[in-house]
């Protein structure tokens, strides 16, 4: 592990659900340049980890979890509000504080095809529109660290690949991505995996 302060550090993390032991003694360190891919078949527990990571799971697990830079968790739902739209769901900052401008709203939902839908009702777009707005934020975001579960899940072909390679540019500009996925990043870049089934790096 590196001797630089991690953005992120896991020890000994274990979570139990209903009875059934979830994963256990997981240990990893996230620095700047790392993109994680977390693996585990469904019902794994992935989901939990990444809320875990993100501080909005606060008990029901054992270990410790150090965060050391700003993050953006973007969960497996979109979080859209439908009376919305995209840019009144965007504008408020992700911190909850402070809010984001139009300069800076209409050129994040412009990369993600949403050009021309900035003031339309959220609850008439379709779910792959509404999964572009959330990953609008990633556009806005200045978070180093990026905790993203499951974010192609209804994403085309074209959006999947552009997505891939903003996380790249991401990492390569010094942040840093954990994210779930049920495919394979194509990417050229080194990808960390954590099994939740070994409960080991990979």
């Amino acid at each position: 592990m590196s001797n630089a302060t991690p953005l992120l550090a896991v020890e000994s993390l274990s979570l139990e659900r209903g009875g059934r032991e979830l994963f256990q003694g997981l240990s990893f360190e996230v620095h700047a340049g790392h993109l994680f891919q977390v693996e585990g078949v469904n019902g794994a527990g992935k989901t939990s980890l990444m809320r875990i990571l993100a501080g909005l799971s606060r008990y029901g697990y054992s270990g410790e979890v150090l965060r050391n830079a700003p993050l953006l968790y973007l969960g497996h739902q979109s979080g859209v509000k439908g009376l919305l739209s995209p840019r009144e769901n965007l504008a408020l900052h992700v911190s909850g504080q402070g809010s984001y401008t139009d300069a800076q709203i209409e050129p994040a939902l412009a990369k993600v095809g949403l050009y021309g839908y900035e003031d339309v009702p959220s609850h008439a777009l379709s779910a792959g529109q509404h999964r572009r707005v959330n990953l609008a934020r990633l556009y806005l975001s200045d978070s180093p660290l990026w905790l993203l579960d499951e974010p192609f899940t209804a994403i085309d072909k074209a959006g999947v690949a552009q997505l891939e390679a903003l996380l790249v540019t991401h990492v390569e500009a010094g942040g840093a991505v954990v994210m779930t996925s049920h495919q394979a990043l194509q990417v050229r870049y080194e990808v960390r995996f954590l099994s939740l089934l070994e409960g080991v790096l990979l």
